[in-house]
């Protein structure tokens, strides 16, 4: 991809297996120096040690996306490391028992789980991109993704809390893109749909998967690699008139 080598990218909820850490793993492929940010400090480690091992650039830094003060330090060790960021990616979820397994409907939802999974997906998203957005203005340009859902087009029965938290990273994200468009920042809308991630594959059956694979239009599911070359793309300077933009990667299902 074009202009990725030696730019410096934060993924903002990378662990081994998911979305996230496929997606540094591939920034770092392209040459990009990648912060692998996480909830989790040894799983952050570990996937900084893999790339690390491979011959690229990262840098493990532990965090809590609903703490501002938290994101507030994720963002300085990255700029007093590298001096720069010139993508985010925001995809940090709560997908736990606790959290997205309580998220029933919106009659019985427990007013916890849907200010907790509010505070992760939204409030966190907005945290990162308040003290991301000005660095990358100053310096001329950057790019922000956003990590939304298949599942907001599908309107599930279930899962209240996370289909409107992942709602309102529209109106986060267009407005981010006007706000950062003049000065050369690019924000735009990532919605998987089922991807086989390290949990997802330990969650579901294979009776599961091939009914979920009839509504599909492509051969086969997901896996964390496709969203990671789309994250790539977006990041490069081949998405340089990409902004604003919601992009669905869910093999043409058939029920969005």
């Amino acid at each position: 991809m074009k202009g990725l080598n030696d730019k410096v990218a934060i993924v903002a909820g990378a662990a081994p297996g998911n979305i996230g850490g496929a997606a540094a793993l591939r920034l770092a492929a392209e040459g990009m120096k990648v912060v692998v940010a996480d909830y989790n400090q040894a799983a952050a480690g570990a996937l900084a040690d893999e790339i690390r091992s491979s011959g690229g650039a990262a840098l493990p830094v532990a965090f809590d996306i609903t703490d501002e003060g938290s994101v507030k330090h994720l963002i300085d060790v990255t700029t007093a490391t590298y001096h720069r960021v010139d993508g985010l990616f925001n995809v940090a979820a709560d997908l736990s028992p606790r959290a997205f397994g309580s998220d029933t409907d919106v009659t019985d939802v427990s007013v916890d789980v849907w200010r907790h999974t509010l505070d992760v997906n939204l409030t966190g998203y907005f945290y990162m991109i308040r003290h991301t957005l000005a660095i990358m203005i100053s310096q001329g340009g950057g790019s922000i993704i956003n990590t939304m859902s298949s599942s907001v087009w599908m309107g599930e029965t279930n899962h209240v809390a996370y289909q409107s938290s992942k709602s309102g990273l529209i109106g986060l994200t267009r407005h981010t893109a006007s706000l950062g468009g003049k000065h050369g920042v690019r924000t735009n809308l990532l919605s998987p749909g089922v991807i086989l991630t390290k949990a997802a594959l330990s969650a579901t059956t294979e009776e599961w998967r091939a009914e979920i694979l009839k509504g599909v239009r492509s051969p086969r599911l997901g896996f964390p690699e496709d969203i990671a070359g789309v994250v790539a793309f977006l990041f490069s300077d081949d998405a340089l008139y990409i902004n604003g933009q919601s992009l669905l990667v869910d093999g043409g299902a058939n029920f969005t």
